[in-house]
């Protein structure tokens, strides 16, 4: 079977500056799959190229089996994309934009199809106003709308959900889901990593524009996860005791709790017999699972950033 999407030995700089290099993936048909890394990493720029509207340098990139440099016409028309950035036209209604949208791939209008988009991501009460009068919330809702008018095999959201309110995040979300199960395949990044946690079958992480992690997401997390242990104490340390180091204990929240992260096979029983040694009072006790959040975070370096910022 053909994949969905293959980048093979992908590079593209702008000047001296190298911002994807050597990127090689595929995604298999019915996947929804997560391309995530922080500001930066090469993401947009990607896209960008799978979608025609940015060059590579070097490599090679196919949709379904068609190249997108040799197939041009043709894989624009498998490709649907939400780009990270509102691209609309100010002056046009919600109505007309859809009405034409889908003769600019080639493909005739359905009106059937439109008016399911309209009435799955709520633009009907809308379709008279012109874009400039919509909210930046709307402007989202519309760009999905366009990006399925011609209804591609391959949608690709590009940070569908930044700045939009809870709502439109859950009814986009249950629609990306009733269109993947009906065969779409799903190209999305996200800084929400609960949301690609959630929602992608395998991730792929991106950072200086190089690939550093490329699983199913269950997977990671099982290997690069594990759990933390959260103390609330009844009253506030200004210096961690030595022995609790030895256990990877730090102290949080201005001294009134400590934690630590551990495997799934740690047994804490010797850490609680040493906070009753040392008589620290504890208030609560916490656990949580490492998420694919702390896992990003590690793998992308953001850690020790942060740690700069903090200590600066």
């Amino acid at each position: 079977m053909q994949p969905a999407l293959e980048i093979c030995n992908l590079s593209k700089s702008y000047g001296p500056a190298t911002v994807v290099r050597d990127l090689s993936f595929a995604i298999a048909p019915g996947e929804i799959f997560g391309l995530l890394g922080p500001n930066g990493a090469g993401k947009s720029t990607t896209i960008n190229m799978v979608a025609g509207v940015g060059r590579s340098d070097q490599g090679s990139i196919s949709v379904f089996g068609h190249d997108t440099r040799r197939d041009y016409r043709t894989t624009r028309r498998l490709i649907g994309v939400m780009h990270q950035e509102i691209v609309i036209d100010n002056f046009f209604t919600i109505e007309r934009a859809l009405a034409i949208h889908s003769g600019y791939y080639g493909v005739p209008d359905d009106p059937r199809w439109r008016a399911t988009l309209i009435e799955r991501l709520g633009l009907g009460p809308h379709l008279k106003k012109p874009m400039m009068k919509l909210s930046g919330g709307l402007k989202r809702r519309f760009m999905v709308a366009k990006a399925l008018i011609h209804r591609p095999p391959l949608l690709i959201l590009d940070e569908p959900t930044a700045g939009v309110d809870v709502e439109l995040r859950r009814t986009l979300w249950d629609f990306v889901c009733e269109i993947n199960t009906a065969g779409t395949t799903v190209l999305l990044t996200t800084h929400y990593l609960e949301e690609a946690e959630a929602m992608c079958g395998r991730i792929a992480i991106m950072n200086h524009g190089r690939l550093i992690a490329l699983e199913p997401t269950t997977d990671l997390v099982a290997r690069l996860g594990g759990r933390r242990i959260i103390l609330h104490l009844q009253e506030p340390m200004n210096q961690l005791p030595g022995s609790l180091g030895e256990h990877g204990a730090q102290l949080e929240a201005g001294g009134r709790a400590i934690s630590v992260s551990f495997a799934e096979s740690f047994d804490a029983t010797a850490l609680l017999r040493e906070l009753a040694r040392l008589e620290i009072a504890v208030r609560d006790i916490e656990t949580r699972r490492t998420g694919l959040e702390e896992i990003f975070v590690e793998l992308t370096g953001m850690t020790d950033r942060r740690r700069e910022v903090g200590n600066r």
